[in-house]
């Protein structure tokens, strides 16, 4: 529907109309729809059968109004128009409408049925128009093709007549020019044959060297095949077929050759421990001969050239003879290791290079020198060499657990050495010496890492004395083919220290049994033999005891004897390492005695401080203790006689290492002297424990005071002591005395002014002043010689000074000389006094109830009062 029709269409669907009108339109409508058809039509005629279909549905809005009938609407009795259907916009201002839409289908129909008879009119008119014309063309064609009948017949009949007059010639013909094929193929065969039977010959005999594995010869023939006889033959097949075969051949030979190379160096890299293990066994035989190791390169092979000259000859030969065997073929089980049989028993060792087969390598070398790949040749070998280097040199994970993992180790190392040295001498180029020595540089650092990392986990001094000794073997031997080795040595250096300090380990436990194991008594000695054997073990001299008759008692306990086999004990181990290092006698001197040293100033020092501080020693182990170490101190020169014997270095040398045991034992002396001066301290503090006084004794009229019985079992304790002292160095048992008489002065002194004391009698001063006498009559007796005097009895003086004060009342001499060099109480200190007089002023004061009634005790408190006074005033007069 078009824009205009709009408008129409909108008035239509809304208004209501009468009948009239209503068919005036209609008619209007069929005008314009009879209109539409006509063009319709025209255009169906005049377009192509493909475009019917839109022309049929497109027509304008205005040809399509509604039907002239009209329907009731509503109830008013209305119509309306029935609605337009199926419009849809085309171009411009036009719908398409369907002709097969609405009423005008019919009308279409009839008009199209009219055209058509129109037509069909038409064409009939024109047929009968032409008719006669086309009746006499059809009679004509008829009688033209009986004329081509007969005419195929003939061509037939000629062509059959003329095949049977030939055949005969044609088959003369054929015989004929088969015969003068055969006849000129037989003379050009005899020709070709006189040039082709040498290529065959030399064919079928490079085939024969291939099948007997003679690759050099066949390398050879190939060479004359190809440059000699192949081009004389000319150009057949079977000259194609093997010039194409021969690049072919060459290729299999050279991955033959490489295939046996593959095999042998598989083979050597299982067997290199083999080698080495015969290599090693070679240097042990010649360690065994020689009175002293001698590195001299190459000294180690007796036989080594005439067999790699033999071997490089049997190799060669291979090449050489092309008519002959050339040298024994190898089998699939080759591996390049002849079968040699262990000798352990016999002295002559196979050499280490008489094990292996290297013809696979001289082979495989020369056949790819003839094709020219030397050079790719030399870049493999030495590529898998270095591979199988890497794989030799990393060492298992647990290789540090026996000495055979160190062992398998150090062969298979020394046989990959081996084979590449006889490789290196017994080839021109194929490997040189820079590269050896690049390998060799490449595997002396992992073999000091791997063993630096692997040793350290080594705690038995065995199994490192062990390694040490296959390391110097392992050196010795691949010096002796001519590898600097001088790292190893710097590094069985280094490893010396891990074994000193492996061996301070071992020592350590070994003193501290023995020193567990002690009884701390001297030696009882029955028979000449005990004597002999106990001063064979230890060097005593003493000929005062030996002078003495059997049964008799050596000065030590049993740990002297043992601790010095075992410091003998540990000098052959240092000297067990320090052998064939190729040291000098004054180098395995001076390790010798510093590791000596160590012994003495850290194991034994610490395991004699260990047996000392430990609880359950007594004052008879420390005497013990002390007397062991002072004879050990004493056998010090001894030690350092037998370390210049086994070294051959004079004590005396300027430069010669001095042992450190004198000050060892000193320090261990002194430390089991304190120990005696404590635990007697502690002793005696015990039984001053079990003291106790009456503070608030009164003063017995007549008669003497009874000693205390704590110290009379004080003093038999210390009597009984210091009798043991008497093979104690004088000085330590006087100290020792000593410090017990000034320990119990000083106790007492304490006990006097104790805080918790807050009261003292004068009784209790008086039983005090009585235990005191009996420690001086102690002191007096002399318990151990050597004081000169009444030395001993200055340490009971500053309480002797104070009871004697307080016990005579003598304060106004005491006072009146304070200061003074020659005062009677030098020793008194006044602060001690006035603490002592506080004690005995609060005792008067809550004791003596009554006293202020006496006029005797009132005089006696005010003296007391008075005395303090004054000593305040003194000391406030010295300390201003």
């Amino acid at each position: 529907m078009t824009h205009g029709a709009q408008p129409q269409s909108a008035r239509l669907g809304s208004a209501r109309i009468s009948s009239d009108p209503s068919r005036a339109t209609c008619r209007m409508a069929s005008v314009e729809t009879a209109a539409e058809h006509e063009r319709i039509l025209r255009e169906i005629e005049s377009t192509d059968t493909n475009c019917i279909g839109p022309t049929l549905r497109s027509r304008p809005a205005s040809a399509f109004l509604p039907d002239s009938r009209v329907t009731p609407d509503r109830s008013d009795g209305s119509s309306r128009l029935p609605p337009v259907t199926s419009l849809h916009l085309k171009t411009g201002n036009a719908r398409d409408v369907s002709v097969y839409d609405g009423q005008e289908h019919g009308l279409f129909m009839e008009k199209l049925d009219a055209r058509i008879r129109n037509h069909d009119r038409e064409i009939e008119k024109m047929c009968n128009h032409h008719f006669q014309g086309f009746v006499d063309s059809i009679t004509e064609l008829l009688k033209v093709r009986g004329e081509a009948q007969k005419l195929k017949s003939q061509v037939i009949d000629t062509n059959r007549r003329l095949q049977d007059d030939g055949k005969d010639l044609t088959s003369s013909m054929e015989e004929l020019q088969q015969c003068r094929v055969q006849q000129r193929n037989i003379a050009t065969t005899i020709d070709k044959l006189t040039h082709c039977l040498p290529v065959l010959e030399m064919y079928s005999r490079l085939q024969e060297q291939m099948r007997a594995k003679r690759y050099y010869p066949a390398l050879r023939t190939l060479e004359q095949l190809e440059q000699t006889c192949l081009p004389r033959a000319g150009q057949y097949r079977f000259c194609s077929i093997m010039a194409e075969n021969i690049p072919k051949l060459r290729i299999q030979i050279r991955d033959t050759a490489m295939s046996q190379l593959r095999d042998f160096l598989e083979s050597i890299r299982k067997h290199s421990d083999k080698i080495g293990e015969t290599a090693i066994k070679q240097a042990q035989l010649q360690r065994s001969l020689d009175s002293s190791v001698s590195t001299q390169p190459r000294a180690l092979i007796s036989r080594r050239g005439r067999k790699e000259a033999a071997a490089a000859a049997a190799a060669l030969g291979a090449g050489t003879d092309s008519g002959g065997q050339g040298g024994s073929p190898l089998s699939e089980q080759d591996s390049g290791i002849l079968d040699v049989e262990d000798e352990e028993e016999d002295d002559d060792v196979p050499g280490a290079h008489d094990l292996v087969d290297f013809s696979p390598v001289y082979r495989c070398l020369h056949i790819y020198t003839v094709l020219g790949l030397r050079d790719v040749f030399e870049n493999y070998y030495r590529k898998q060499r270095r591979k199988q280097a890497r794989l030799v040199l990393q060492p298992h994970s647990n290789m540090h657990e026996t000495l055979e993992g160190y062992r398998r180790y150090f062969n298979q190392i020394v046989g990959f050495f081996v084979v590449e040295d006889h490789v290196l001498h017994t080839t021109q180029g194929l490997v040189n010496r820079a590269y050896v020595e690049e390998l060799w540089e490449l595997a002396l650092s992992k073999i000091i890492a791997a063993l630096r990392t692997h040793s350290s986990y080594c705690d038995n001094p065995d199994l490192v004395l062990d390694l040490k000794n296959l390391i110097v073997l392992f050196a010795d031997t691949l010096q002796g083919y001519g590898f600097p080795v001088s790292q190893l040595f710097d590094m069985l250096l280094e490893m010396r220290e891990q074994y000193g300090e492996i061996l301070l380990k071992r020592w350590n436990i070994t003193f501290r049994q023995v020193l567990d194991q002690d009884n701390y008594s001297p030696i009882p000695v029955s028979t000449e033999q005990e004597f002999k054997h106990y001063t064979s073990q230890f060097p005593l001299q003493d000929p005062e005891l030996e002078k003495l008759p059997f049964p008799k008692k050596l000065p030590f306990s049993e740990f002297v004897p043992k601790v010095y086999c075992q410091l003998k004990e540990f000098i052959y181990a240092c000297l067990k390492y320090s052998e064939d290092l190729h040291l000098s006698s004054t180098e395995v001197d001076d390790m010798i005695r510093k590791s000596t040293n160590l012994l003495l100033t850290r194991t034994l020092s610490h395991c004699l401080q260990y047996a000392i501080k430990k609880k359950n020693v007594g004052l008879a182990e420390l005497v013990q203790v002390i007397i062991n170490t002072t004879h050990l101190e004493q056998s010090c020169h001894f030690l350092e006689e037998f370390i210049s014997n086994i070294t051959n270095v004079p004590p005396d040398t300027a430069n010669a290492t001095k042992l450190y045991g004198t000050s060892t034992f000193k320090d261990a002396r002194h430390a089991a002297e304190a120990e005696i001066y404590t635990s007697l301290n502690a002793k005696i503090d015990q039984f001053l424990q079990l003291a106790d006084y009456d503070w608030m004794a009164a003063v017995q009229g007549g008669g003497t005071l009874d000693t205390s019985d704590y110290l009379i079992d004080l003093i038999a304790f210390l009597k009984s002591t210091f009798s043991v002292f008497t093979n104690l160095p004088g000085k330590v048992a006087q100290t020792a005395c000593m410090s017990a008489c000034k320990h119990i002065s000083t106790s007492l002194m304490q006990l006097l002014l104790d805080q918790e004391v807050r009261q003292i009698s004068m009784g209790a001063l008086h039983q005090i002043h009585t235990d005191v006498k009996e420690c001086e009559s102690f002191a007096r007796a002399g318990p151990v010689a050597g004081f000169q005097g009444d030395t001993l009895l200055l340490a009971f003086s500053d309480l002797r000074q104070l009871l004697d004060l307080f016990t005579q009342w003598d304060w106004s001499t005491y006072l009146a000389d304070y200061g003074k060099p020659t005062c009677k109480y030098l020793r008194v200190n006044p602060h001690t006094a006035l603490a002592l007089l506080e004690k005995m002023k609060e005792t008067s004061r809550k004791n003596n109830v009554f006293a202020q009634f006496r006029k005797t005790d009132r005089d006696r408190q005010k003296l007391i009062d008075t005395v303090i006074k004054q000593l305040r005033n003194l000391i406030a007069q010295h300390h201003a």
